[in-house]
């Protein structure tokens, strides 16, 4: 165990320590006499002293009290004092007992001892907290200088949030106490600051206890509480702050510093994720992984919730030499996991995939690389095939031929009766898999609709025309699709792959009710502090090629089935039980590879069309 005895401060614990153990010890004989201590008690004091102080203070640095730093004491610290403090009295009781047979003690003093010396030292250790926080604070001055605070939601998130606040006065806010729509909740306290009320009496509540700022730590709420709740701090004409979702806090880190500005998928509604950890970390502990498309929004945000699993190597592979870069880089600094190996290449390599498989063995990969834009793959489409097929096809291959134990691909809603060549594409993919259903490799396949800001997403567009001053453009009043966070999407494909048990399942992940991109746009504007049709205008283009109003995730003659995950359902259908006619699908994709090097996009989506009967391109 290590100690900084160079420290000076060290030894001015020690000796802190030493005389409160002689004052408990001297206040324990003076409350057994009633503060008349009879000279021969007093002399057997002088005598047990040195054994007492021989015994209670080897004991504190057995049991780390000189570790830590006492400006940051918190509860876990008070209950191993308390802990060691009993541990001490009973050595002292045996060692009295032995050296003694206890001839002439009181048996009360002991037991004031331990009481005397549990208050003494857990209250100094409590004045020098208290004293940083004074200091740290710029002095006493700086209680008429805090912001006062209302923070709404009274849970799990509020909860840490006002232990933050209430621990670290430098932070310069001061709680008033909290609001939340649970009524049971009403007059209750945490960490002695009180629910006022509900969420449509902030307006008041902010008035009387002069507010400055409002906090939103709501871990769980629908999409319409998160709106009224924006709404209601709106009305008050406060900075308003929210707490990310406990699922998107890396680690577990939850406080003011992870505070942000309300953004729109707050608005979708949040639901904590709850994920088998365990599961997860039998799957990914321990192994290589290999993650695809690492450097892209999903494949990134799987790279970084994999190594909490503390993978033995993580190989990233990739296409761009700069999102490459940057996922390496960020793991490597800002999380400090470095067992990774950095491949660019192209997944048509063959060569190359076969020797990033011969050399880091991975057995498990998450296959997240794909052309996803729809209608730049309506203009290119031999590059859906190139990569989005024939990638994939040689991809699982050698994970075949090197027994790799699970291969998860990410799909798409796109790929339920789709409607151009992209959502054609990854419904190959998810056929792919039943060509390898026989092998020693578990496939499956994880379907879902957009992400919140992926590179994708419309989002950054919205952003940039309404910084611009608009008009954002909208394709058509009805178009609507499905979101969710990139933090949760990655979680649920990583639960999805501990779940395969036969191969070639598709699961399919919660996605709750579709968004009308419309009413997203307005959001949008409104929350840049702008009226929609006022200050910004909302123009509808109409439809882009290959795009349809609405998608779907499952499609005729699927059905989907629960899973032991509330969030995740599986495929369960004709379409998936039928048998795979492997050799049709193998001469047709080489078609379609022939038909992709001559740029011939007719006879791409001739060929597709083959693959998938419920393909029927746009226009």
């Amino acid at each position: 165990m290590y100690f900084n005895w160079r420290n000076p401060k060290l030894y001015a614990m020690i000796a802190a320590d030493a005389l409160l153990f002689s004052v408990a010890l001297l206040g324990a004989y003076l409350v057994r006499f009633d503060f008349e201590i009879p000279p021969h008690y007093l002399t057997q004091f002088w005598g047990v002293l040195p054994l007492v102080l021989a015994i209670k203070l080897p004991f504190y640095f057995v049991f780390g009290m000189y570790r830590g730093m006492w400006r940051y004491t918190s509860l876990g610290d008070a209950v191993r004092l308390f802990h060691v403090s009993v541990v001490q009295s009973l050595a002292v009781v045996a060692a009295v007992a032995y050296v003694h047979r206890f001839t002439g003690f009181p048996r009360s003093v002991f037991a004031l001892d331990w009481l005397f010396a549990l208050v003494l030292a857990g209250g100094l250790r409590l004045a020098i907290r208290m004293g940083f926080a004074v200091i740290s604070s710029g002095g006493l001055r700086f209680w008429r200088e805090r912001r006062n605070v209302l923070v709404v939601g009274a849970g799990r998130a509020g909860e840490l949030v006002s232990r933050e606040l209430s621990g670290n006065a430098g932070l310069g806010y001061q709680l008033v106490g909290f609001v939340d729509d649970d009524s049971a909740k009403r007059g209750r306290t945490l960490h002695g600051k009180a629910v006022l009320g509900r969420v449509e009496e902030m307006g008041e509540l902010v008035e009387r206890y002069k507010v400055e700022e409002i906090f939103i730590a709501v871990s769980q709420a629908s999409s319409g509480q998160m709106r009224r709740i924006v709404e209601a701090c709106k009305a008050t004409g406060l900075k308003h702050r929210i707490l990310p979702a406990m699922g998107e806090i890396m680690g577990g880190r939850v406080g003011i510093k992870q505070l942000r500005d309300v953004d729109y998928h707050d608005l979708l509604g949040r639901t904590e994720v709850v994920i088998d950890n365990e599961g997860i970390q039998g799957l990914l502990g321990g192994r290589c992984v290999l993650v695809t498309g690492c450097g892209g929004s999903i494949g990134s945000e799987l790279c970084r919730q994999i190594i909490r699993y503390n993978p033995a190597k993580l190989v990233l592979f990739d296409a761009s030499e700069f999102n490459l870069y940057q996922i390496q880089m960020q793991l490597h600094w800002e999380f400090g996991f470095h067992d990774y190996a950095a491949v660019l290449g192209n997944l048509n390599d063959d060569g190359l995939l076969e020797r990033v498989f011969a050399e880091h063995r991975p057995e498990v990969v998450f296959h997240a690389a794909a052309y996803k834009h729809v209608p730049m793959l309506e203009q290119n489409p031999w590059q859906a095939v190139e990569n989005n097929i024939v990638g994939t096809r040689g991809l699982m291959r050698v994970a075949v031929h090197h027994e790799v134990r699970r291969f998860v691909t990410v799909s798409t809603d796109k790929a339920v009766r789709p409607t151009n060549v992209m959502g054609a594409s990854k419904r190959v993919t998810e056929l792919l898999m039943k060509r390898h259903q026989d092998t020693k490799t578990l496939f499956m396949a994880v379907r879902f609709g957009n992400v919140i800001g992926s590179s994708g997403s419309v989002m950054p567009l919205f952003r940039q025309q309404i910084e611009k001053g608009g008009p954002v453009t909208v394709t058509d009043p009805e178009v609507t699709r499905y979101f969710m966070s990139i933090s949760e999407a990655a979680q649920l494909i990583l639960q999805a792959g501990t779940m395969g048990r036969r191969g070639g399942e598709i699961f399919i992940l919660d996605m709750g009710e579709p968004v009308r991109i419309a009413d997203m746009a307005a959001d949008l504007i409104r929350l840049s502090g702008k009226t929609p049709g006022r200050d910004i205008e909302i123009v509808f283009t109409g439809l882009r090629e290959g795009e349809k109003l609405y998608e779907e995730l499952i499609t005729e003659g699927e059905d989907v089935v629960r899973t032991e995950h509330e969030k995740i359902r599986v495929l369960r259908g004709t379409a998936e039980s039928q048998p795979c006619d492997c050799m049709l699908l193998d001469e047709t994709i080489e078609e379609l590879r022939l038909a992709a090097r001559s740029h011939d996009a007719e006879r791409i989506r001739s060929l597709l069309r083959k693959l998938v009967s419920e393909y029927i391109p746009a226009g």
